[in-house]
């Protein structure tokens, strides 16, 4: 199936959609964020916020899942939304434990669009981790480019990912300019 420009259309409809909803509903009613000029992000006192972005400093490392790291039944769709913004050239990281007797293997894939996504379709992703990979320090992947990125559990034919809720998504933004 080819890529068409409704399939762009309503890529740049739902990325616009997201960050409209995360602008109207991240803090507006205590006026504007001056630090950040975002009215979401680090210092916006989201429980549980681990992402230690600052647009001055750098490319951050950010452990998906915070301290709960990637495992079955935990929102990360949810977890994605409190703590963007993600910029280009940050670091996700992917902890989890390698598969034993009472733990389930977990693995990382890459989807390549947003429908893949929507219906955890792992025919065309790409496996960026395997089960063992997110063991110890975890895998890192590092967000190269400014455009949408899908990622998901690929374990059990795709169960993780539909019932599980692992799955989640970020479009980094790019880094302010200095002046």
């Amino acid at each position: 199936m080819a890529f068409t420009s409704a399939h762009s259309l309503i890529l740049i409809l739902s990325a616009a959609s997201m960050l409209t909803v995360s602008m109207a509903n991240r803090g507006w009613s205590y006026g504007f964020n001056n630090t950040y000029y975002w009215p979401w992000g680090p210092n916006n006192g989201s429980p549980g916020s681990n992402n230690t972005n600052d647009d001055d400093d750098g490319p951050s490392k950010i452990v998906v899942g915070g301290p709960d790291n990637w495992h079955f039944g935990f929102n990360y769709s949810v977890w994605a939304f409190q703590n963007a913004p993600f910029y280009v050239n940050d670091v996700l990281v992917f902890k989890y434990d390698p598969p034993n007797d009472t733990v389930f293997p977990h693995s990382v894939y890459q989807l390549p669009n947003l429908w893949s996504y929507l219906r955890c379709d792992l025919s065309r992703a790409k496996m960026i981790a395997n089960t063992t990979a997110g063991g110890r320090d975890g895998f890192e992947f590092v967000l190269k480019r400014w455009q949408p990125y899908y990622f998901a559990c690929g374990e059990r034919g795709g169960f993780h990912c539909r019932e599980g809720r692992m799955k989640f998504m970020v479009l980094p933004l790019l880094r302010r300019w200095h002046y």
